[in-house]
């Protein structure tokens, strides 16, 4: 692994979240989030890392191992539905990860998830750290809202409020 890459985790991971998504962005993407989950059964949760830890560097982690990892810790696939999204975006490899539960996943392929993530890419490349939050939240609710359309009561499952870690 790259010194570079090391430098960036450890040294610029807190200054680049908190540079990139301060608290006026943070609730904006809650907002946005609960705005979204009105229009369909699924679940969002969005997670913002700095760097990974030396031991996850170490190891040779990369951003979709994290988001799988946090997928199971924050508990993304134990929705009533199976219809939980995670959104991971790790700031020092420049990586947006989409996970879907299984109950979403069988309904959509992973292009899908990955065109979302480039267009996130491509504003965050842009410093638009809010508007490619919420064009990537959006674009996950025209999905889930396909498939799996707002019926009855719609309890919330998951936090709106974005994970800073």
């Amino acid at each position: 692994m790259g010194a570079i890459r090391w430098l960036k985790h450890l040294c610029a991971a807190d200054w680049l979240r908190w540079r990139q998504f301060p608290r006026p962005v943070l609730a904006a993407i809650g907002q946005v989030v609960g705005e979204q989950e009105k229009r369909h059964d699924g679940e969002l949760r969005f997670v913002v890392e700095g760097g990974l830890s030396p031991a996850r560097l170490f190891r040779g982690m990369h951003s979709r191992a994290r988001a799988v990892e946090l997928f199971g810790v924050l508990r993304v696939w134990d929705t009533e539905h199976n219809s939980g999204v995670l959104i991971y975006v790790l700031l020092a490899d420049r990586a947006v990860e989409i996970l879907a539960d299984r109950g979403i996943q069988a309904c959509v392929g992973n292009p899908v998830w990955e065109r979302i993530c480039g267009e996130m890419r491509g504003h965050f490349s842009a410093g638009e750290f809010e508007l490619g939050s919420a064009h990537g939240i959006r674009a996950i609710s025209d999905v889930l809202a396909a498939h799996f359309p707002a019926v009855g009561s719609n309890p919330n499952e998951l936090p709106d409020k974005p994970l800073v870690l």
